[in-house]
């Protein structure tokens, strides 16, 4: 087994850690998050050109209004599915100047069009949508806890679901320093992370669970332990990380403007998991141990 001890150097992984939440939420306090017109609403535009055109014309025109992020989405007659002659598009609330200037553009840079509808929208996620979904997060918790504390023991519970909320905030934190877009397909990308993070978590925990019945009952020390029981399955977590992060990557790089600020919620959130899994939750599991023997 390496000799490098991260069991024992808890606290440093913890201050990493803190570098970037704290300054996270200090930004996400003062800068907030660059949301996406599900939460703010924004206006629908749909029309039909003279032409099949393709996505990637309709997103030229529309970079130097500063919309190359809106959804467009084709339909139509057009056998192709790369191009269509009925084109959709949602973006920002626009006034009335500005639509007009898109339009022009849209016209200069794509071709002639026929509108078809032109109309305002509310947002499609609600103040009461999230509610329900931070209520949804935070009831997923205590079901883990408690299916852990069945599993294992409450100690290891709370050190889960702690490097669940240390993967989230550096979610956050990223988003926030960057000020990407958040929307929808941002709550599916942390609901993944957490599912992958905790599956990383409850491996890692098992071969602890293991490792106390054979070595720790025979006079083995604690911290030596839960270092022998992260090594065996470093392996495991490394092969599952770089292969989850070959696909998020092509998706970055290779796939639309639309899907990648979806692709780096998922680059940052499974590099957070792995670190978390590794560096966070069995360190702090050992605090809590620590804390349990000090009440006695």
């Amino acid at each position: 087994m390496p000799n490098f001890d991260i069991a024992g150097r808890g606290k440093m992984w913890f201050i990493i850690s803190l570098l970037i939440i704290v300054p996270g939420l200090i930004s996400m306090a003062t800068r907030g998050f660059n949301f996406g017109i599900d939460f703010t609403g924004g206006t629908i535009i749909d029309l039909k050109f003279e032409k099949a055109v393709e996505i990637s014309q309709v997103r030229e025109a529309l970079k130097p209004y500063g919309l190359d992020g809106a959804t467009i989405q084709l339909s139509g007659e057009s056998t192709e599915v790369t191009s269509a002659t009925d084109v959709m598009i949602r973006t920002v609330d626009l006034e009335e100047n500005q639509r007009k200037e898109v339009m022009n553009g849209l016209k200069e840079q794509v071709g002639n069009y026929e509108v078809m509808r032109e109309e305002k929208v509310g947002a499609v996620i609600g103040s009461e949508l999230i509610m329900n979904a931070v209520l949804a997060l935070v009831i997923s918790w205590i079901l883990i806890v408690l299916y852990v504390a069945y599993r294992f023991e409450f100690r290891f519970g709370l050190a889960a679901v702690a490097a669940l909320v240390h993967d989230i905030l550096i979610v956050l934190a990223f988003f926030s320093f960057t000020q990407r877009q958040v929307d929808s397909s941002f709550v599916a990308a942390l609901l993944t992370v957490v599912g992958y993070s905790i599956n990383d978590t409850i491996v890692i925990f098992d071969r602890i669970r293991e490792n106390l019945k054979l070595h720790f009952r025979r006079g083995g020390d604690l911290v030596n332990v839960v270092n022998r029981s992260v090594y065996q399955t470093m392996t495991r977590s490394l092969y599952t990380v770089f292969t989850c992060l070959f696909t998020t990557l092509a998706l970055f790089f290779f796939g639309g403007e639309t899907t990648k600020d979806f692709a780096f919620a998922l680059i940052v959130g499974f590099c957070s998991g792995c670190y978390s899994s590794i560096f966070i939750a069995p360190p702090l599991w050992l605090e809590f141990r620590k804390m349990g023997r000090d009440a006695r």
